[in-house]
């Protein structure tokens, strides 16, 4: 894995514990930021194995409640199927979990750490404005009531464009591949529409508008 892609993966991994404090992020080492990571991927597992536990126990109540009523079984195979995609999540985020130390080691560490930090502090100090834009971007949604995860994709794309300089092309691409690893289907296909309304809304209109000005009339007489 490229030293940048395991940074962003890093970044979104550990923003929420360690991006609380945006004055000590420059001093966090790398172990430090692994660390935060791992420990955000055990939250996202137990809370996935928690979920399959409850939905495990509805199906069970549904099936014996069948053999003395005639309740339908097909929803507590629904509920099944629930908890076998939340286990699933589960063996996956713990997958990722244990690839962690090993990309560190293969990786560019002094770089990795650098541009982790680096994403993580530009994305904290603009975080209120980027979520403006991205309240604006889903219409009629909010970014508040995304999962986290998907929350943090669309956060640090955003910095990337916005404030790091990064082609919109390459930020979209980075956030749905890493959208694939942490989130579902659903939520890889939902973040990529949505980068992409807004790079139409802020990041093309915004450029555009400074052509305009550059080639206007008014412009040109005053340079």
């Amino acid at each position: 894995m490229q030293p940048r892609r395991f940074a962003r993966e890093l970044a979104l991994l550990s923003i929420g514990q360690l991006s609380k404090k945006t004055s000590t992020l420059p001093a966090q080492d790398l172990e430090t930021i692994v660390t935060a990571a791992v420990r955000s991927i055990a939250a996202e597992v137990q809370d996935a194995l928690e979920v399959a536990s409850t939905e495990v126990q509805r199906g069970q109540d549904l099936l014996l409640d069948s053999e003395t009523r005639a309740s339908n079984p097909e929803d507590a195979k629904k509920f099944v199927q629930t908890a076998l995609e939340k286990t699933q999540t589960a063996i996956n985020c713990l997958g990722n979990a244990l690839q962690i130390p090993e990309m560190v080691q293969l990786s560019n560490r002094k770089e990795i750490r650098s541009y982790t930090i680096e994403l993580m502090s530009v994305t904290t100090q603009h975080r209120s404005e980027i979520d403006t834009e991205l309240d604006e971007a889903m219409v009629s949604w909010q970014v508040k009531r995304l999962p986290q995860i998907d929350r943090d994709i669309l956060r640090i794309a955003v910095a990337e464009m916005k404030y790091l300089g990064v082609p919109d092309r390459i930020a979209i691409n980075e956030a749905v591949e890493i959208a694939k690893r942490y989130s579902d289907e659903d939520g890889f296909r939902f973040i990529n529409g949505v980068l992409r309304r807004w790079v139409t809304r802020f990041l093309k209109s915004s450029s555009e508008a400074s052509t305009t000005i550059a080639h206007s009339p008014d412009a040109a007489s005053s340079s």
